[in-house]
């Protein structure tokens, strides 16, 4: 595990390499960005990126998604797979956002885990992205891989036990892009079947790299 020193350098080398530290999905509105994380599930980026803008123009207000059923949705989101699941949660969230919140994306974890299809992923991002809530942790597939080879956590692939490892060395100000600054560089660098050590700018920190170079 890392001191609070090599964290830091870590936190501000990322933040060189990535400046602007941001969420890869695109959206305009608040709820367009919860469902465009339930989109991502078991998808990419830059499908449901592709998948949104027809979804929102089909459908351009909360009170339109909520007043559709789940078959009306389905044929816009078909191509980001699980697409029944994510069209009925879709359509529910929305009918619960109005009914519930008056038509706003709840602050709290214990609110938005209340919509259906929102796990603490999704609520993470909304909390950090949205309402600018400080120490939130989006324990992704890239966070969870880097934070670990990294040696910032345990090598733990659980989410909920990389979170709180993170929420304890990261500073609660900087955790949340921080987590947008590993995706970005996962895709760039860092690549799950083939990692670009040699050119990467975390390795004087990385507990990989360096078990590499004693191998």
């Amino acid at each position: 595990m890392k001191n609070s020193k090599e964290v830091a350098s870590i936190v501000q080398t990322l933040k060189a390499c990535y400046p602007e530290g941001i969420c890869s999905l695109q959206y305009e509105k608040d709820y367009e960005l919860l469902f465009a994380t339930r989109l991502s599930a078991q998808c990419t980026d830059e499908r449901v990126n592709q998948v949104t803008p027809a979804l929102f123009s089909r459908f351009p207000t909360l009170a339109d998604l909520a007043e559709a059923e789940p078959a009306d949705v389905e044929p816009y989101i078909h191509s980001c797979g699980f697409f029944r699941a994510k069209a009925r949660d879709i359509v529910f969230a929305s009918r619960m956002l109005l009914s519930e919140y008056g038509g706003k994306v709840p602050g709290t974890m214990e609110e938005l885990l209340s919509l259906p299809g929102v796990g603490r992923k999704t609520a993470n991002l909304i909390l950090g992205d949205v309402h600018h809530t400080p120490g939130v942790v989006v324990a992704d597939t890239h966070c969870i891989r880097i934070t670990g080879l990294l040696g910032l956590t345990d090598g733990s692939k659980d989410p909920g036990k990389v979170e709180r490892q993170l929420r304890a060395c990261l500073p609660p100000e900087e955790s949340n892009d921080f987590c947008h600054r590993l995706v970005l560089h996962g895709r760039a660098v860092c690549r799950a079947r083939k990692p670009d050590c040699p050119n990467c700018a975390l390795r004087p920190w990385c507990d990989h790299f360096r078990g590499q170079e004693k191998a």
